[in-house]
């Protein structure tokens, strides 16, 4: 579904990704792993349009969209949640969803009623700001609002990350449901392990912006653990 092949990028003169290749099968979840600082998030970004790239291919679909604008991937089917989550604070958890309505292709405007069995706080909440929520009901409130625009792909960009124990176990759950009975592509930043091997088909790790190895879930050995993934 997506594949990027030999993409580079730069912050002004710095060189940060370097003839980076990923393959994203449909259907599958797919891990990207690797130590804090080595290109991860801007590689995500990279494919949402936020950053240019330099040179290369980003092929979603069997199209290359590396000059598509931002605006236009979430319409095509691309599903984002940013790290840090990045709700709108002063905006109450309905209005927060609503956001990602325009990128609907069916051009509808009502919130997915899945979302609310997906999320039922979410549904409890509707009238709450989204800034007065715990850090756990924020994430679950950035996928919602991802999984609103009706994503044939969705990214997330460590979703666990600050989240209380009882609360990743649910996203671990809720990733599971939506690529495995929903059948909804993934593409996943993930630091914990144990996780990633959960709810992982495949990995990806880099390492000084590169994609140093790649496989089944299961191939992941412990050499590479140790050397590219251990602090």
């Amino acid at each position: 579904m997506l594949e990027v092949e030999q993409l580079n990028q730069f912050y002004g003169q710095s060189h940060t990704l370097w003839d980076l290749d990923l393959n994203v099968p449909q259907g599958a979840c797919t891990v990207l792993m690797g130590r804090n600082g080595v290109g991860k998030t801007t590689l995500l970004q990279c494919i949402m349009g936020l950053l240019p790239g330099k040179s290369g291919k980003i092929n979603y679909q069997g199209n290359n969209i590396l000059g598509t604008i931002a605006e236009k991937r979430a319409a095509m089917g691309i599903g984002y949640v940013p790290q840090g989550r990045q709700i709108f604070p002063l905006m109450s958890v309905e209005e927060n969803l609503q956001t990602g309505l325009p990128a609907r292709e069916d051009k509808s405007r009502v919130i997915p009623e899945f979302i609310y069995e997906l999320f039922p706080v979410l549904k409890e909440m509707l009238g709450r700001r989204g800034g007065d929520l715990s850090g756990g009901q924020q994430q679950q409130l950035a996928i919602g609002r991802a999984l609103v625009t009706d994503p044939q792909l969705l990214i997330l960009d460590e979703p666990t990350e600050g989240i209380q124990p009882n609360i990743v176990a649910e996203i671990g759950d809720i990733i599971t449901r939506l690529n495995k009975e929903i059948g909804l592509t993934v593409l996943l930043v993930e630091q914990k392990l144990p996780f990633a091997r959960r709810v992982g088909d495949h990995f990806c790790i880099l390492d000084r912006g590169r994609s140093v190895a790649a496989g089944a879930m299961p191939d992941l050995s412990e050499e590479l653990i140790q050397q590219y993934l251990t602090v």
